[in-house]
This record gives structure tokens, sequence and C-alpha cells, in this order.
């Protein structure tokens, strides 16, 4: 019997592809809150924006445009997602990594992560950049849970290694070439949409987290599930809650953003090609 998420997968592929022209991807690359500056880099050669899809779930966040971009990065086909979608936003978890899903079927082979995160390292400098190393994934529903799409990938798939050693190492080497504020570490995400608690942060970084948000790990789960490399930055914009001074909103978080966004913007532009060419 058809699987009816499955069905609804590829209806969203197919009319994907129709609107952006059945452009190709090698690279998807997501953008978080308030690294949309990225997306002005691109040289764009269509937008699909997620309300033009029957069944495709949107945005409604704000500082998301909530859109597809097709186009080139240094030569490199990228589709980018401006604009991600949160299982806080009340969708089930399938449908929020349902993009990640459309992006590997188009094409793509690599999938960028990126996110704004809060720091559980009090002397992590805000904002700065966190390449993520690995991902704590343990208080938020696995996307590969139900039935096993096989089409996608096997029933149980190794996450040893989600995020590629190679690409991590570049990231590092091109941001410290360009004096860019960085440092490598573990991802954790929750559902959100409250922020941490200082308890919460606390537990946290004792149990090795590095980056605190309410995205990005289960997008990554289902990218290896469907055999597509991995890379992720963290932009931390804020420190979590006991480490932080003062209350923490959504604001701070996208001003944060805005801040680090041109040398961010810079950083993923080049390494794209480079990694492209791995």
């Amino acid at each position: 019997m058809p699987d009816p998420y499955y069905d609804k997968l590829l209806r969203c592929r197919d009319a994907v592809a129709q609107l952006s022209g059945g452009f190709e991807p090698r690279l998807a690359l997501v953008l978080g809150s308030g690294l949309g500056s990225v997306a002005e880099t691109m040289d764009v050669r269509a937008r699909v924006p997620y309300s033009e899809v029957e069944g495709m779930p949107v945005s409604t966040v704000p500082g998301h445009a909530g859109q597809f971009l097709f186009g080139y990065i240094g030569g490199t086909p990228v589709v980018c997602m401006q604009g991600r979608l949160h299982y806080y936003e009340g969708y089930d978890v399938h449908d929020v990594v349902l993009p990640t899903r459309i992006m590997g079927l188009l094409g793509a082979k690599t999938l960028f992560l990126t996110n704004a995160a809060g720091g559980l390292d009090p002397a992590m400098e805000t904002p700065s950049l966190m390449v993520i190393s690995d991902h704590i994934l343990l208080h938020f529903p696995n996307p590969l849970v139900g039935p096993n799409l096989d089409e996608l990938g096997p029933r149980f798939p190794d996450m040893s290694a989600v995020y590629d050693a190679d690409i991590r190492a570049l990231l590092k080497k091109r941001g410290l070439e360009m004096g860019l504020p960085m440092s490598e570490g573990v991802y954790v995400q929750l559902t959100g949409p409250s922020f941490e608690t200082p308890t919460e942060v606390r537990l946290l970084g004792r149990m090795g987290g590095g980056a605190v948000g309410m995205s990005t790990a289960c997008e990554a789960v289902a990218a290896r599930h469907m055999g597509m490399r991995v890379c992720g930055i963290s932009c931390i914009t804020n420190k979590g809650a006991g480490i932080s001074q003062h209350a923490l909103t959504h604001e701070e978080v996208v001003e944060a953003g805005n801040l680090i966004g041109p040398r961010f913007s810079a950083l993923v532009t080049s390494a794209i090609p480079e990694i492209d060419r791995l």
C-alpha cells in the first residue's frame, strides 16, 4: 500500500521542481533566524514560496521569509531554504523535515545547516560562530519514528559521524583565515518555543552541549537517513539563561544574527564552492 506521507513528499518534490524550472541543486543550504543575508549574495534563478506548493507547511516565525531560492553560489548550484519550519509551530516532526527531504530528492548531495543558538559555555563570545561537531536529540521526537521509508534510507541508519569531518575542518580553517570568532562544539535541539531555564542550561552544558536551539538536529537526522553529507554552523547570538544577565528575546536573536550576518555570509559563500569540490 502506498505511504500517504511519501506520496505527499513526491507531490511536493514535483511541484517545487516544476516551479523552479527543473533546477538541479548539488548543495542545500538552510538559513536560520537573522542569517538571511547569505541569500543576497546568491545568483538567484528561481524563487518558490512555500505557500505556492500544495501540501507544504509554511513558516510562521518572524524573520523567516518562507521560500526556496534556486541559483548559484560561486558556480555551485544551490537550493536555499530561506526560513525553516519548526516543531513548536505546531507541525508534525515529519512535516518539519519535509523540506530537507524535498531538497535531497531534487538532487542535493550535501546539506549545509545554519541556526541562531544560545551559548552554553560562559566563555563563548556573542555573537560568534560554532562549527557543529555533533548533536544531542534526546528531548525531541526523532523524525524517523513510524513506518520506515525504504525509498529514502534504512530502518536503523548509523549516526556515528553525522557532521562531515572534512567539511568541519574546511569551515574552521576558512573562518580563522577570515578572522572570525570561531569554535567547535555539540548542538542541542529542544522543542521550544520557550527559552531554556537556567537549570536546563546548566544541565545541557554538563551533558557536553556547546549551544542550544530549536532546529537543525532533526533535519540532520533526516538528511543522513537519505545518505546526504551534512555540515552545520551555529551563530551564537546570546548566552543561555543564568549565564546571560538579562531576559532573552527573539528580537535579540535576530539583531545579533544581523550584526554578524555580513561576515557569516562571506564565510558561507566562500566555503560552498570548496565544499562542493570535496
